[in-house]
């Protein structure tokens, strides 16, 4: 099968308590189209979050998704029924390319290596083998990069967005703490865009309620202002070609990136385990290509000012709960996601979410990303006790969350996220070599457990 092709299941109208519609089959036509919407809805905010923390077009990164849905299904054949949205791994990586005076040019920039980088890697697990990836990135190694990845983001939440309107910003995220957990099924599923809906309204209500508000908007000095601006949402257009830039390269913009492709290779291993299971066809031999043909996505979308792309536990999860896996679903997600790409107003409304409305779904957000860490090491039983494992941590995290830097010249240095991910990966590697042989000795590396 190449992606094309869907078998009718059955009569495609009636689906038996448990019955399972495989990738290469489809329901009628009109119920495969509610599906991709479906998966549409499930995506979309995390979709539409990650590119205005990163200071990205969302229109274009909506778009973009739909456009490396389609390039993951051809170049997978079809045998992976994923969608692939906005990554929110690289909001630190964004966060710390601004401080240094990038632009979203340099920030794309970045992105791009980390696609082509995430291309090679694909292609070296496909011709050694899945095992590879355990040996050069085991669980304690993975946990530490993707957790220092989440709290190094702290300061943007604490510095930036929670200070235009805090009180905003509490009721956000006591609402979205509160739509994670108590609704059942997809309404849990599509939280965070729930709670960006409900702090959408409470600024509304507080503008008319309140008026103006001083405080500082996006990080400048304290001015009055209106907590939330449509204004811009009335020029725009209905029809219309988000905004392109060609991205421009940067050294050590790039070296600031690269760890989050150890996340990247993490996040993906576990995305196609887990349709593996739920499908009933082993994937392990397909994991190289998925990772190869999310690098040639990454790369495709960054190339004309996207952000970078990863496969969406969103989606998974709505499969899980329908147990449709049609990749023809998936077709259908990536078509209505090209033509809300097309659509400037509603880009413009996306763009205006209050910096108050971010503060609170950021707290959350951020700190669920940096707690994933901790979840791969529970899962694989990580035994911090071991020096050997707690000694690169315990120095790649300080170093991570605290972005002390190493200065090698006037024109570059080694901080944050990328120093510690060094010091995490190196230090581990370079113990391990040295350490007593009661300190290597550990079960089998367990798959690795992705960020979602």
């Amino acid at each position: 099968m190449a992606g094309f092709g869907w078998k009718l299941h059955e009569d495609g109208r009636h689906l038996a308590p448990g019955e399972v519609v495989k990738p290469d089959e489809r329901l009628t036509w009109g119920r495969t189209v509610g599906l991709g919407a479906q998966h549409v809805v499930s995506m979309i905010g995390a979709c539409f979050v990650a590119p205005i923390l990163m200071g990205l077009n969302a229109n274009l990164a909506v778009m973009a998704s739909g456009v490396a849905t389609i390039v993951f299904l051809l170049i997978t054949r079809g045998r992976i029924p994923s969608y692939l949205g906005s990554s929110l791994s690289f909001v630190g990586v964004a966060a710390v390319i601004s401080a240094q005076g990038g632009n979203a040019a340099t920030l794309t920039g970045a992105l791009l290596v980390v696609g082509a980088v995430l291309i090679l890697c694909g292609a070296v697990i496909r011709a050694l083998g899945a095992r590879v990836i355990h040996a050069v990135l085991p669980p304690v190694v993975t946990g530490a990069v993707v957790m220092l990845i989440g709290f190094n983001l702290a300061p943007v939440t604490a510095g930036t967005y929670w200070p235009q309107d805090q009180w905003t910003a509490l009721l956000t995220m006591l609402f979205t703490g509160f739509a994670l957990v108590v609704p059942r099924g997809f309404w849990s599923r599509i939280a965070i865009f729930l709670g960006l809906t409900f702090g959408y309204l409470v600024s509304w209500v507080l503008d008319r309620v309140l008026g103006r508000i001083h405080s500082p908007a996006g990080g400048t000095e304290a001015v009055d202002h209106w907590r939330l601006d449509l204004s811009p949402v009335e020029k725009a257009d209905w029809i219309g070609l988000p905004a392109l830039h060609a991205p421009s390269f940067s050294l050590s913009a790039a070296l600031v990136a690269l760890p989050v492709v150890v996340a990247l290779i993490a996040e993906n291993a576990g995305h196609v385990k887990a349709v593996g299971e739920m499908t009933g066809d082993p994937l392990d031999d397909e994991l190289g290509t998925a990772i190869l043909a999310d690098g040639a996505a990454t790369v495709l979308s960054t190339s004309v000012g996207g952000p970078a792309t990863t496969t969406y536990a969103e989606n998974i999860g709505v499969m899980a709960a329908t147990r449709v896996y049609s990749t023809a679903a998936y077709w259908c997600a990536a078509g209505f996601a090209i033509l809300f790409g097309l659509c400037p107003k509603f880009g413009t409304v996306v763009a205006a979410v209050p910096g108050g409305v971010l503060g609170g779904i950021t707290v959350i957000l951020y700190g669920m990303i940096g707690l994933l860490g901790a979840q791969i090491w529970i899962r694989a039983r990580v035994d911090l006790a071991n020096p050997l494992h707690l000694v690169p941590v315990a120095a790649g995290l300080i170093i991570g969350i605290g972005d002390v830097s190493l200065k090698f010249t006037d024109n570059f240095q080694l901080s944050g996220i990328a120093l510690g991910t060094l010091i995490v990966v190196i230090g581990y590697h370079a113990l391990r070599a040295l350490a007593p042989a009661h300190m290597r000795t550990a079960p089998p590396f367990p798959e690795p457990t992705a960020p979602e």
